[in-house]
């Protein structure tokens, strides 16, 4: 009888040493997502969008216009029409990622390659200065674009190293690992930015300098996961003939996908769901930083720390929703968090203008339902998902997350563009959790892991 037990012992430390490996790709993208997506792009941009347009007053929302591509778009929501146009992108291309992802007995490869190029793109936004934006749209579009297809393979894998009960602690510790790093390297920036003028630094060269340094930091941390993490053998692919090129291969196993997803209809439940209610979480980090300073008249200061004690509490917040999982199941934990997001939008709305107690106590709710939802939502996805087709399906949810997200900036932006202020902009989004709880509650968990051929876990 010791014999099982020592071999089983010794494959849960195996799992748990490929999981803590796994984690430091958390650590490493979270410095694009927080220091550049969340904080200092969109109203760095925004100002020098502005410049271009002959905005006078850096302050306040800037409404005149500039030419992209023949149209004429507000400054002040060319950041968010330039995301949207990242996730319709993504939303054709990370199927085709993931259909090679599951093809691949590489992953790890496929996952650092997407990092490093990503990484590179991102560091052009270092000459993103004067009225010169064109280079930093181009920039930002397609890091967006490779980050999403670097996470393609990277939760892929989160399937080959943990079991089906292991599942929700490991994304939240990802999550909760990923949120510490993007904080320590905000931390930084945030005393790079507020001590500019003692290392004798302009403010715009301390947000460039912050903006290459999420590049840097994204591709040296990947280093680690590259070297530690295992290669898994793909499995259950669907052969097909010999003169069949990889491409045309990785296009087959698509289609068959999308075919056969009408025989998951739990699974494709919760991908509405998630379409909607990630979309509003998305959107509501990516305006933060703008509603703050534009709409609320903080400094960047202020919201630089905001975003900092979001990522800390977050850190705190995915560990928290993972325990609430083990108690009372994903599923319903991300059900209960949909709910504490409606209550965040609509006391954003009412935020007086420079009460900075307020903002902060805001920012704290925030923290704790944000890393939760989102790792739950990565791990509870996973048990919908047929084995051996995870790079596929995980590139639906990519998809989900990416094809649909456009709605979230498209309408702040616009409704910003209609009514010259950022307030009706923010509350609009509630629309999404409400879609989001609505399919969520139409959803059989149970039926939908049976279903995709997986163990349930002993809580759903």
């Amino acid at each position: 009888m010791s014999a099982p037990t020592a071999t089983a012992d010794v494959a849960s430390l195996d799992r748990r040493q490929q999981q803590n490996a796994w984690n430091w790709y958390d650590w490493a993208n979270s410095a694009f997502y927080t220091t550049v997506l969340s904080v200092m792009f969109a109203p760095y941009l925004s100002t020098i969008a502005g410049n271009a347009a002959g905005c006078l007053d850096e302050e306040d929302p800037c409404s005149r216009t500039v030419s992209v591509l023949g149209l004429h778009l507000s400054a002040g929501s060319l950041p968010f029409y330039l995301t949207s146009f990242a996730t319709i992108a993504s939303a054709f291309i990370l199927p085709i990622v993931g259909a090679f992802v599951d093809r691949s007995s590489r992953k790890k490869y496929n996952m650092a390659g997407f990092a490093f190029a990503g990484a590179f793109f991102c560091a052009l936004l270092f000459f993103v200065e004067g009225d010169n934006w064109q280079i930093g749209a181009i920039a930002v579009v397609l890091s967006s674009i490779l980050a999403g297809c670097s996470l393609i393979a990277y939760y892929a894998i989160l399937v080959d190293i943990s079991t089906v009960e292991e599942r929700d602690g490991a994304s939240s510790r990802g999550w909760a690992w990923g949120y510490l790093g993007g904080g320590l390297l905000l931390a930084v920036n945030l005393g790079m930015f507020l001590g500019h003028d003692a290392i004798g630094l302009s403010e715009g060269m301390a947000v460039r300098l912050s903006l290459v340094s999420a590049a840097v930091w994204w591709a040296a941390f990947t280093i680690i996961p590259l070297r530690r993490l295992r290669n898994y053998a793909a499995t259950n692919v669907v052969p097909e003939g010999p003169s069949a090129g990889l491409f045309q291969r990785s296009f087959g196993q698509l289609f068959a996908t999308l075919k056969d997803l009408k025989n998951y209809p739990m699974t494709l439940t919760f991908l509405v769901a998630y379409l909607f209610y990630n979309d509003g979480i998305q959107t509501v980090i990516y305006a933060a930083s703008t509603y703050g300073e534009k709409q609320l008249k903080f400094d960047k200061s202020v919201l630089i720390a905001t975003i900092l004690v979001i990522q800390f509490v977050a850190f705190g917040g995915a560990l928290f929703f993972g325990r609430l999982a083990s108690k009372f199941g994903s599923f319903r934990s991300i059900l209960w968090g949909t709910y504490a997001w409606m209550v965040i939008v609509v006391l954003a709305l009412f935020l007086p203008e420079k009460n900075v107690a307020l903002f902060l106590a805001l920012a704290v709710a925030i923290g704790i339902v944000l890393g939760g939802t989102q790792a739950l939502s990565r791990s509870f996805f996973s048990l919908l998902i047929p084995r051996g087709r995870e790079g596929e399906y995980f590139s639906l949810y990519g998809a989900a997350e990416r094809g649909t997200s456009w709605f979230g900036t498209l309408l702040f932006g616009v409704m910003f563009q209609l009514t010259g202020s950022y307030r009706p902009a923010i509350f609009a989004l509630i629309i999404f959790f409400v879609l989001g709880a609505f399919f969520l509650l139409r959803l059989d968990a149970e039926r939908g892991i049976k279903d995709a051929g997986n163990t349930l876990p002993a809580i759903v």
